[in-house]
Order: C-alpha cells, then structure tokens, then sequence
C-alpha cells in the first residue's frame, strides 16, 4: 500500500536543497496542493518543474501526477485516520499533558505503520520463514529489543531462531548463513553501519534478507529482498526511539501473528506445551 504524505515526511531530510524545498512547502500547504498543478506549485516554490518531477521520482515514485494522485488521497485518509495534532513535548508540559501527547504519538505511528503496510511483502517474509532452517536476527540498541521480542516469540513455538547481543557474533552468524535460512534485519535508520556489515555478508551466502525499516531508500532497504516498512512521529527526543520502536513492535507482532496463524494447529500445540504454570 502505497502512503505518499508518509513517505514524503519519512524521505525530507534525504533530498537534495532543491527538492526539499518543495518537499517542506507541500507538507506545510496539504490544503492547497490538490488544486495546484506542477507549473503552480514550480511557481510558489520558485523552483523548475523538473525539481519536482525529480522529488517525486526520489520518493519512489514515476512523476508528480502519479504522486500528487497518491498524496491526496493519502491526506484524506490520514485527517479521517487523525488522533494526533503534533504538538512537540516542550519545556513546561504537565505530566498530563506528556501522558497525553506520547501516547497519541505512539497511536499515530501505528496507524501510519498500518497504512504503508505491503501485504504481498507481508505474504512472502512469512513464507520464508515457513521454509526457512534457521531465523537469524540483527539488530543494535532499540533495533535490538524489537528483534529480541520476536526471538521471545519464535522460541516458545519452536522455531529455530538466533540472535546475539554482542555485534561481532551478530557478524559471525552471517558469515555462518546458508541460502536455507532468512534473515531478519531491524534497523530503523537504515544506516547502521554494524547492520550494513551484517547484510554484506549475508548476501555473499545468498541469504534472503527481510529489513523492518523505514521507507526510505537506504543501503539497508537496498540490501533486503523484502522490506516491511516502520514510521515514527518523533523528533525532539529521536536519540530515545520511541514511537519507531513502538512501530518495529507493532511490526514484530504483525509478522509473528501472520507466521503462527499459518501453522495454526502447531502453534496451538506448542503455546501449550511451553506454557510453565507457577
């Protein structure tokens, strides 16, 4: 499913000086650009028409027709979808009003997360788990407690999964991947150099690779053969992650729920096998 006002915030930072002012014009002006045409919009943002041909390419996409028919629709489901204004945590915020705020952040990235989902992608990340030998599992920091929760879940249902702490055997199970296995990389920048590494190597084993990371084009999404998509709605406190974690979870569950459900008497029958009563 193709979302273009998420992809669109997701990629801002990663055009060029040109691009980016039309970009950030567009995302400040969503009322107005249903009635612009490309030669309108070159000329509110003083820019050629080919700056914008080249941003909307940029962003995955074949020119500003087939772009700006996406954005509108896009927009009006996400005013229907709506939950959170984006008012910035600040200084003086109450303990109510913090509650309030991460909160509906946290809503809203889900909902966007939900709303650029593939289910095709979706559909083939599960099979190769299905056929795969062994799950192998990457990801850093806040990247590495999403992929440590499906570990959690995987292992209850006997599915033979590994993930390591420690980057250098992360990097070692890599070199240790055969064509058998899948691969599953979480990071959300798509610039994690330790990941990057991971990845390199993988596909020297002819590993396939599914990245859960956001819809930019990244060497991460550039290495995976599948990407599930994550957003976020943070920004002051990125370096803390939250709602991108929240995201990559919600991803987590989704994957995990679609792989169970597909082997569902087994499931069951191992849920109660592993259950440890107290």
């Amino acid at each position: 499913m193709e979302n273009a006002l998420i992809k669109l915030k997701e990629n801002v930072e990663e055009l060029s000086r040109t691009e980016k002012i039309v970009a950030e014009y567009i995302l400040g002006n969503l009322d107005e650009i249903g009635s612009l045409s490309i030669h309108e919009l070159a000329e509110k943002t003083d820019v050629s028409t080919s700056a914008i041909i080249r941003m909307a390419r940029a962003i995955g996409y074949q020119g500003y027709k087939d772009f700006k028919k996406d954005l509108i629709a896009a927009i009006a489901l996400d005013r229907q979808n709506k939950t959170f204004t984006g008012n910035e945590i600040e200084k003086d915020d109450s303990f109510e009003d913090i509650v309030h705020k991460i909160t509906q952040m946290n809503i809203q990235s889900l909902l966007d997360t939900e709303s650029i989902m593939s289910i095709s992608q979706l559909k083939q990340a599960v099979a190769l788990m299905k056929q795969a030998d062994h799950i192998l599992l990457y990801g850093l920091g806040a990247s590495f407690i999403a992929a440590k929760d499906l570990y959690l879940k995987l292992v209850r249902i006997n599915k033979t999964c590994l993930l390591n702490e420690d980057w250098h055997l992360q990097l070692v199970s890599a070199y240790n991947s055969k064509p058998s296995d899948v691969a599953i990389v979480f990071s959300y920048s798509g610039q994690t150099h330790e990941c990057i590494a991971c990845m390199n190597e993988l596909r020297i084993n002819q590993t396939p690779i599914i990245a859960i990371t956001r819809c930019v084009d990244t060497p991460v999404s550039r290495l995976a053969d599948i990407n599930l998509y994550t957003t976020s709605n943070e920004s002051l406190f990125r370096s803390a992650a939250m709602s991108s974690r929240i995201s990559s979870l919600g991803i987590v569950d989704i994957l995990y729920t679609c792989y169970a459900t597909s082997t569902y008497a087994y499931t069951l029958k191992q849920l109660q096998k592993t259950h440890i009563k107290k």
